[in-house]
């Protein structure tokens, strides 16, 4: 449960500023999403927005907490499962 929340709270967040940093538009988290939607690029999204999951499953696997670790790398299976679908 250590890992699941903030992994699961993580991509989203890291989107999120992915997206107000990079993308030159003045609209809406959600009026980007739609705009990026039909494309692939939603899915290349997902998968870069895993990489600070990724990241910190491998510190706590280094520091020997496996319980957090293992629920850092469940609960980024969603994210990259999605992104498989729309690339």
């Amino acid at each position: 449960m250590l890992g699941l929340i903030p992994g699961l709270l993580l991509p989203a967040l890291f989107i999120w500023v992915y997206l107000e940093r990079f993308y030159p538009v003045d609209l809406s988290l959600i009026e980007m999403l739609r705009q990026l939607y039909p494309g692939p690029l939603i899915g290349k999204l997902l998968m870069l927005s895993t990489m600070p999951d990724l990241i910190l499953v491998f510190i706590f696997y280094k520091s020997d907490s496996f319980k957090i670790a293992s629920g850092f790398m469940i609960s980024a299976m969603p994210y990259l499962i999605g992104s498989f679908a729309m690339i």
